[in-house]
């Protein structure tokens, strides 16, 4: 994720699925080692809402709407984190959770922007870390 305004653009944060404890999802995660410390340090005149204001969240699967472990959805947490803009590479097949992830942000006013072409490729990653 990063601000896209900015001359140049700066990686605040990544993650993965399960990359925490916790049975954590990717979004979930990069939000979660993004502090106000890390942002403020790399711009330091800053205000945190002012950067996340500007921030662009890329995926490989649709947020999720839904968890079944009960856990706040990922959807959830990207629109308490009011970003700007979210990429996705594939949609959250059938077969793992009923997902409105992607209309939840729009109805937040997060702009929603699907990558097409990577969807083969983004399913497969997502299907792997789901065996794992």
């Amino acid at each position: 994720a990063w601000p896209t305004d900015d001359s140049q653009p700066t990686i605040l944060s990544t993650g993965y699925s399960r990359e925490l404890l916790g049975n954590t999802h990717a979004e979930a995660n990069a939000l979660a080692k993004l502090t106000s410390d890390h942002i403020l340090s790399l711009f330091p005149a800053s205000n945190v809402q002012q950067i996340l204001a500007r921030v662009d969240v890329y995926t490989t699967m649709e947020p999720c709407s839904v968890r079944s472990s009960g856990l706040a959805p990922c959807a959830d947490a990207l629109i308490a984190a009011a970003v700007r803009r979210c990429f996705i590479g594939v949609g959250e097949p059938a077969d793992f959770v009923k997902c409105e992830g992607a209309q939840k942000l729009k109805d937040a006013g997060i702009e929603v922007i699907w990558l097409e072409g990577l969807e083969k490729e983004c399913l497969e990653i997502a299907r792997r870390r789901a065996l794992v």
